[in-house]
């Protein structure tokens, strides 16, 4: 999946009503990979973890803790495109759901548990280059 699919596919299952806990988008997210093969899921994984990667910088999670700091990356993530490339504040709702999305459609595909490994981390303070002192 290229970053193009993955925008798209956030926007396709994105809900039409506010989602501050960003389950209704992790739903629809994991109904449509398990819909497609392993390698969506995957694919998404990976897109996913280098969002939430490029995100990782001090100037958006300074004084957050590592949690608060990555659901706020992943509501930045879940709000779509647009709001990640313009990233200017940091929004006060919730997305830990889409961080299980990948977990939660390999499960239902192939009956495991994924241990996740992608190339890029997504936790917090991972990003070493963005927490450098500018």
């Amino acid at each position: 999946m290229n970053e193009n699919a993955f925008w798209q596919l956030i926007e396709a299952c994105s809900p039409s009503l506010p989602d501050p806990e960003g389950d209704e988008l992790a739903a629809a997210l994991t109904a449509r990979l398990t819909s497609g093969p392993i390698s969506d899921v995957v694919g998404f994984a990976e897109q996913l973890s280098w969002a939430l990667y490029r995100l990782d910088r001090k100037e958006y999670g300074d004084g957050l803790s590592s949690d608060q700091f990555l659901y706020t990356r992943a509501a930045v993530v879940s709000a779509g495109r647009e709001e990640f490339e313009s990233v200017l504040r940091a929004p006060e709702r919730w997305a830990e759901a889409l961080l299980y999305v990948p977990d939660n459609a390999y499960k239902h595909l192939t009956g495991d548990e994924w241990d996740r490994s992608t190339r890029y981390s997504y936790e917090s303070c991972s990003n070493t280059d963005g927490w450098t002192a500018a």
